[in-house]
């Protein structure tokens, strides 16, 4: 079985792993400080959540959902370099601040690109992938 592991354990990160531990998914939600668990957090995450360090959740999971502050995200990820080494990472987090000349990918837009390399880990090859605005 795939492993989801969540950084971030604000309001999207606790909604993504209500929602992916609802699915039957069994999800590590990584925080800043692993002693520090609010009830609310703790409440609407589900059965299947677990709950480490940004780091141990890095290392131990297959695909990583990054869902941290925008304005801090590229610090967290740089310093997890050998943790996410070799896995799949979605990036949810809003940048906070002006990125300047940096495009970045909407929601869908960085599904159509992972999903291929899903399926492809996987064995399956995919066929057609579409993207229409």
């Amino acid at each position: 079985m795939t492993s989801i592991g969540i950084l971030g354990a604000g309001r999207v990160g606790a909604n993504l792993a209500g929602k992916l531990s609802a699915a039957g998914h069994h999800v590590a939600l990584g925080r800043r400080s692993p002693t520090e668990q609010p009830a609310a957090v703790a409440e609407g995450t589900g059965p299947r959540v677990s709950f480490a360090d940004q780091r141990t959740t890095a290392r131990t999971a297959d695909i990583v959902i990054n869902a941290t502050p925008g304005d801090s995200a590229l610090d967290l990820l740089a310093g997890l370099r050998t943790e996410l080494a070799g896995k799949i990472l979605i990036d949810v987090s809003n940048a906070t601040h002006d990125l300047g000349d940096i495009t970045t990918a909407r929601a869908t837009e960085a599904m159509i690109l992972v999903v291929p390399h899903v399926l492809r880990r996987h064995g399956f090859r995919p066929f057609a992938v579409s993207l229409a605005r």
